[in-house]
């Protein structure tokens, strides 16, 4: 990826809270910049997704999301998208996919992204009727941040699921 076009984007994203609630503007923004890409680019539906998504358009970023990992996004961005992807099958009432999407990730090699991971993964789980699921894993992605009480929060965690 050319760092200078992903300095670019990151300076869009920065700017999306400028554009009223409708946002196409910044999809206009996000979508020249999509244009620079080769065509067949994994990145390009993965931007053109988080556009959608960041404007309020949970139900036409779900198919740019799976076109983006059908093209074979990879790393980072891949698991960005698949909490994305997630939160928006939640958001337009199919909570049980990301629920799918989102267990093996709790295997994944651990990164910044754990906590979204988790934070997401509570969120279908209660849209599914397991706010207790959900709630332990909230809890346990707080322990460890947690300046006391890490030892009793994750024992606590535990205890909701054993029940």
């Amino acid at each position: 990826m050319d760092i200078a076009w992903e300095k670019r984007v990151a300076e869009a994203w920065a700017t999306v809270e400028e554009y009223d609630d409708r946002g196409e503007e910044f999809r206009k923004i996000i979508d020249a910049l999509v244009e620079e890409l080769p065509e067949g680019s994994a990145v390009a539906p993965f931007e053109r997704a988080c556009a959608f998504d960041s404007t309020g358009h949970s139900d036409r970023a779900v198919p740019l999301y799976r076109e983006a990992l059908e093209r074979g996004l990879d790393g980072y961005r891949r698991r960005r998208t698949l909490i994305q992807l997630s939160s928006s099958l939640r958001n337009i009432g199919r909570p049980e996919e990301g629920v799918a999407l989102l267990t093996p990730e709790l295997d994944a090699p651990s990164d910044e992204l754990d906590d979204a991971v988790r934070a997401t993964l509570a969120l279908c789980l209660a849209g599914l009727g397991r706010e207790r699921e959900g709630l332990a894993l909230v809890l346990g992605a707080l322990a460890p941040h947690l300046p006391r009480y890490q030892r009793s929060m994750g024992n606590y965690a535990r205890e909701l699921t054993e029940r």
